[in-house]
C-alpha cells in the first residue's frame, strides 16, 4: 500500500463537512485501512527479519517492500 492511500484517508476522515452517518463510514473505512497497512507492514517485517536470521545481506530487500537496493560499486 502506497502513503498515497493513508493521507487520502487522512483527508477524507478530516474533513469537517463529513458527518453523520458519512463520519461514521469513514471512521470505519479508516480502521480497515489502518489495519491492512499494518498487516503489510508485519509481512514485509517478518520477511526482512527472516533474511537477516538466514543471513543474508540486508541489500536484498523482499520485494513486496517496493524498495530497489542500487549498488554503486
Amino acid at each position: 500500500m502506497k502513503n498515497k492511500h493513508l493521507f487520502a484517508q487522512l483527508e477524507r476522515l478530516s474533513d469537517e463537512e463529513t458527518l453523520g452517518e458519512k463520519l461514521d463510514e469513514e471512521i470505519g473505512r479508516s480502521r480497515a485501512v489502518g489495519s491492512i497497512a499494518r498487516n503489510i507492514i508485519d509481512n514485509a517485517r517478518l520477511a526482512l527479519d527472516a533474511q537477516k536470521a538466514l543471513g543474508n545481506t540486508v541489500r536484498e530487500l523482499p520485494a513486496m517492500m517496493g524498495i530497489e537496493y542500487k549498488d554503486d560499486q
